[in-house]
């Protein structure tokens, strides 16, 4: 499915001279303190390689980071500051380590502000450089959507509205059905969010929040569901976790439900790639006899390159859907 051309409706230009897809290691200087960062491009480099390879010089005092240079600590015994020295070896190597070791140890420049800011200041762009991250900072992005917003067109909403068709579509079949009683005795019958006691036998009050949303690929099940008022819950409205619930609720979720911490807590939405992809084509393709088939197989399309699942189809479905 070809892709509108992109216009800027904000009236904020890009920067020039920025590459926004390209990585930056930032370390302090261990002689004077001072924040540096080095642009490496699209490839990122591993701790092992930067411990035989680095010579990070300071761009305040000249002090270069390398494994053959002493290190400036006077608190030290000398022997222990000198190249080779075991001590220097343990030193450096923990020292580009904590640069290099994680995708989330590296820095990226805003194409909006210029400024070079740590990797948790960008939201998640899987397709985007080697970090997969957005071209515009968390801070930027808000002032970007604030004039982006109230211009989405019927056309983006239809789109979004599809997206969520779709996913949930490939989901049927292996969604389970929520035991309510267990879902109210685990939330002590009140909304999660808000804290209002809720009547199982009223079911106009409350809902099953799908705390990992279907759109994403994740399936309705009893460790992914929670107790929300009819408020909350429309409040919610299919949003990322870590976009509705505050921190220490995270927290409160995870022990309720026992969902993964570290994946409820992520800044910006994940794919869930651990689904039967072929079956759920199969599912999607079962339709009414007088439905748009062609049209239904471009938004699937769309959904599956998106979503990076095209890998995973078999030989059979990938010369179907012409991908092949």
């Amino acid at each position: 499915m070809a892709r509108r051309k992109t216009v800027n409706e904000t009236g904020i230009e890009r920067l020039a001279g920025v590459n926004a897809f390209d990585a930056w290691i930032g370390f302090v200087c261990i002689n004077c303190k001072h924040q540096n960062h080095v642009s490496i491009g699209q490839i990122l480099t591993s701790p092992a390689e930067a411990y035989d390879t680095a010579n990070w010089t300071c761009e305040h005092c000249g002090y270069a980071h390398s494994k053959d240079s002493i290190l400036p600590f006077k608190n030290w015994p000398l022997a222990f500051t000198l190249p080779g020295s075991l001590p220097a070896q343990r030193f450096w190597r923990g020292f580009f380590r904590t640069c290099t070791e994680y995708p989330s140890s590296y820095y990226k420049q805003c194409n909006s502000c210029g400024r070079i800011l740590p990797f948790a200041a960008f939201s998640r762009h899987r397709k985007w450089g080697p970090l997969e991250l957005q071209m515009e900072c968390r801070a930027c992005k808000g002032g970007v959507n604030a004039k982006l917003n109230p211009l989405r067109t019927a056309q983006q909403l239809h789109e979004s509205s599809v997206r969520r068709r779709v996913a949930d579509l490939l989901l049927q079949g292996i969604n389970t059905p929520v035991d309510i009683d267990a879902l109210f005795e685990r939330f002590g019958s009140k909304c999660f969010k808000c804290g209002q006691t809720l009547d199982q036998a009223d079911r106009r009050t409350w809902e099953i929040d799908h705390i990992l949303p279907s759109r994403y690929l994740f399936p309705l099940r009893i460790e992914n569901a929670a107790l929300l008022c009819k408020g909350c819950n429309n409040s919610k409205h299919g949003r990322w976790p870590s976009q509705f619930y505050t921190n220490s609720e995270l927290i409160g979720l995870s022990k309720i439900t026992g969902a993964d911490l570290t994946l409820l807590a992520a800044a910006a939405p994940v794919v869930n790639h651990d689904i039967d992809v072929n079956a759920g084509v199969a599912r999607y393709l079962k339709v009414r006899e007088r439905s748009n088939l062609a049209k239904r197989i471009e938004e699937l399309k769309a959904l599956l390159d998106d979503y990076d699942l095209v890998k995973d189809l078999s030989p059979e479905n990938l010369q179907l859907l012409g991908f092949a």
